[in-house]
């Protein structure tokens, strides 16, 4: 089975908006323990990819967390609260209030 995540455009565009500094050539996109319903996602930078990461254009994520988010839709989304990356994950059973965490 190939490990798969799809980008809207919106999240394309704001990656490669915010992967232009020097040390930021990645958007690395982590799925952590914790949160209160079990799993939570994390988004950060890095300056190169490491042996077990897997690269989709100007993003990564670790072999371990494309597992549980594989077949995934990365947004980013615009709002009057703010804006922030989200990630329509149909491994997902259940979630939090706040849509930050998760479980599968």
């Amino acid at each position: 089975m190939e490990k798969k995540l799809n980008f809207t455009n919106q999240a394309l565009d704001q990656i490669n908006k915010i992967t232009n500094g020097k040390d930021k050539k990645f958007f690395r996109i982590t799925v952590q323990g914790g949160g209160c319903s079990g799993f939570k996602y994390s988004f950060g930078f890095a300056s190169k990819s490491n042996k077990d990461d897997v690269i989709f254009d100007k993003s990564v994520i670790d072999k371990s967390s494309l597992e549980i988010i594989s077949g995934s839709i990365i947004d980013f989304k615009k709002e009057m609260i703010g804006e922030t990356f989200v990630i329509d994950n149909p491994k997902a059973k259940a979630a939090c209030g706040c849509g930050l965490s998760f479980s599968v």
